[in-house]
């Protein structure tokens, strides 16, 4: 067989070849096998050595007229294939705008936040304003300068976290009265809410970790009676205005006199439940009469000025509020619990 009739052979083969071809991997496919380094056109131009002129000429003329010819061939069905396969993987990866999308789960804020806000909304609506206090305490702002005896159990490591000697983690928010007292002069009207931390046994009713709000309000005149009037209107706010509340006499370092504020629990109705130890009533804070040593203490005069001061826990109102009796719950991260509050 000459080298004429191999040129026109391997024509006829690479026309069967391309009908079959379905894909634009195949067509890459016979580009190499025809066109490349090795394919079947570069072994035709190594027999042109064997070749006399003439023959030359003529056999290199019909190698490149195949070559233009494969070429145009490969990129006319190449264009071809191109367009059927996009079009095929435009249809499968179609979407229909008119279904209704995935939804995707939306998070929310923690309950104990919404809690905070909605008592910052309260208090900042009856006057007051945040002060904002750091967590991280020294002792003489959370003890000494509110009137804490040297040898108070509170002071003890076994009740409060310790960093070092002098600085703790804040047992109570009450730590912010002195850094205001510093900063301001009466009338104070303020509150700090955020963290507490206290080395107590987790249970139901009580955390190593907990909420608080606490308020201080110091002018000239400031009565017990306003204090009362007050907290009074604060918890009807939050709860309810058929909330029932009692003052009992009680001890604190900071205030003189000092009490504590029970609501009747909202849980089991006064009944007695685990919430309120079958006693009916729930403990929601501590307050008093600012005591006139942590008024001099923060360089104010008890003769010209006089305040008072409550604090109170924010996970007990939520508590009450949601009819919940475990307060662990709250730092438990259990989604079906916290998806509740939404």
């Amino acid at each position: 067989m000459s080298a004429f009739e191999r040129v026109e052979k391997e024509k006829k083969t690479f026309v069967e070849q391309l009908k079959t071809a379905s894909s634009t991997k195949e067509i890459e496919e016979l580009r190499i096998r025809y066109l490349g380094k090795k394919g079947s056109l570069a072994s035709f131009v190594a027999e042109l050595r064997a070749l006399t002129s003439d023959e030359k000429r003529d056999f290199g003329k019909a190698v490149n007229d195949l070559k233009i010819y494969i070429l145009n061939k490969l990129d006319e069905k190449n264009e071809k294939l191109v367009m059927a396969e996009r079009s095929e993987m435009i249809e499968s990866e179609k979407i229909d705008v008119s279904l209704p999308g995935v939804s995707v789960p939306l998070g929310g804020l923690h309950p104990l936040t919404q809690m905070m806000d909605r008592v910052k909304s309260v208090l900042t609506l009856m006057g007051f304003t945040e002060f904002l206090s750091p967590e991280l305490e020294s002792e003489y702002y959370n003890y000494g300068g509110l009137n804490y005896p040297d040898d108070h159990p509170a002071r003890d490591m076994q009740d409060t976290y310790y960093i070092d000697e002098t600085t703790l983690l804040r047992s109570h928010n009450t730590a912010f009265q002195q850094r205001i007292m510093e900063k301001e002069k009466p009338p104070i009207r303020s509150f700090c809410m955020g963290k507490c931390y206290r080395n107590e046994t987790i249970s139901s009713r009580s955390h190593v970790i907990f909420h608080q709000v606490d308020v201080l309000y110091i002018d000239k005149n400031v009565s017990l009676a306003d204090m009362m009037a007050t907290k009074t209107e604060y918890y009807k706010r939050i709860l309810g205005s058929d909330i029932k509340l009692r003052f009992r006499p009680s001890y604190f370092p900071f205030v003189e006199p000092g009490v504590e504020v029970d609501i009747a629990c909202l849980l089991c109705g006064g009944k007695g439940c685990r919430l309120c130890k079958h006693s009916g009533y729930l403990e929601v804070c501590g307050a008093g009469m600012v005591h006139p040593e942590v008024l001099r203490q923060g360089g104010l005069d008890p003769e010209l000025v006089s305040g008072y001061a409550w604090g109170g826990g924010i996970e007990r109102l939520l508590l009450m509020m949601r009819g919940i009796d475990d307060i662990r719950l709250f730092l438990q991260n259990d989604i079906r619990f916290l998806a509740e509050f939404k």
